[in-house]
């Protein structure tokens, strides 16, 4: 939708400047300093990945590598999940063997449902400040000094971006950026998982992860890749519904903020109702958002009425 070049070199500018904000908030404190590390590291790594792909260009695989050794930098810090929740009353674990591999799956898959999020101006900023700022606020509950200091750094980071960001956008954030916010973003995940319902924290992702869920779904039922590429996301279809990149991005918020909402509203519940809702959730945007289903029915009555003649 936009007629001239635009730089896509934003991620560079507000990664940098959240991660040196954290560092020089930390720097008079070795002990904080030290204990999380291993966190940051993993975190310019990612960072130095997407860097490269928004400069020369590279490969799914190449992104899941930088992704893979990040994930087990985080390991050591015990950033990991060890349940999965607890359902009619019994906390199920994870057995030791599968605790790195799940957590690695759940970190890039989240990291990459963010970087495919971001497809309209504003969007992805703005989806990802409603999450950060749940997870500040879980963290100033259960006093994680580590997860205040991510998710408000990168919410002042995200609010200046939003300023050239938002639509008509005179620079997008590029995969520096999308890719180390999802990054971000699922680690404070997993930290809040030792916090609250898992399953709680599933709503306070909704959007991305839905929208990754429901266009993977659609792309097997189509006989596709699910790791082809398309233009059936959320706020693809949404946008070509209204026509209007703000309306949509706004409307795509709200949403989130709800589901953000309903997450918290479940943080002490049990689990299995809490996932039964959403894959309620999950058939009825599947439902909702199927551009073909109009076509399929104009079909079927074509195919009615040229038996009938």
């Amino acid at each position: 939708m936009h007629k001239t070049p635009i730089p896509r070199g934003a991620g560079v500018a507000f990664v940098s400047s959240a991660l040196l904000v954290s560092f020089l908030l930390m720097i008079f404190d070795y002990e904080q300093l030290s204990r999380y590390f291993w966190i940051y590291l993993a975190i310019l790594i990612v960072f130095i990945g997407g860097v490269i792909d928004d400069r020369k260009g590279v490969s799914p695989k190449i992104k899941f590598i930088f992704i893979f050794i990040a994930s087990i930098l985080l390991y050591f810090d015990d950033i990991t999940i060890e349940t999965v929740g607890t359902y009619l009353g019994n906390e199920i674990y994870l057995p030791s063997l599968l605790v790195f591999p799940f957590t690695f799956f759940a970190i890039a898959g989240f990291t990459n449902a963010l970087n495919l999020l971001d497809g309209l101006d504003g969007l992805a900023g703005t989806v990802s400040i409603v999450m950060l700022g749940a997870f500040m606020w879980i963290g100033y509950l259960h006093h994680d000094t580590l997860m205040m200091t991510l998710a408000a750094v990168f919410i002042a980071a995200l609010a200046a971006f939003l300023l050239f960001n938002w639509n008509p956008a005179k620079i997008f954030m590029g995969d520096s950026g999308s890719l180390t916010l999802g990054f971000v973003i699922s680690i404070l995940a997993v930290k809040a998982t030792h916090y609250i319902a898992p399953t709680a924290v599933l709503f306070m992702l909704a959007i991305p992860v839905l929208d990754t869920f429901v266009v993977m779904t659609r792309r097997i039922q189509r006989g596709r890749s699910p790791f082809s590429a398309d233009k059936n996301h959320m706020h693809h279809i949404l946008y070509n519904r209204y026509e209007d990149v703000k309306y949509t991005v706004i409307l795509i918020v709200y949403i989130q903020i709800a589901f953000t909402m309903i997450g918290y509203q479940l943080r002490d519940a049990d689990d299995f109702l809490s996932l039964v809702l959403f894959g309620i959730l999950f058939f009825i945007f599947l439902n909702l958002l199927d551009q073909r289903r109009k076509r399929r029915k104009k079909g079927e009555v074509y195919s009615f009425r040229k038996k009938e003649a």
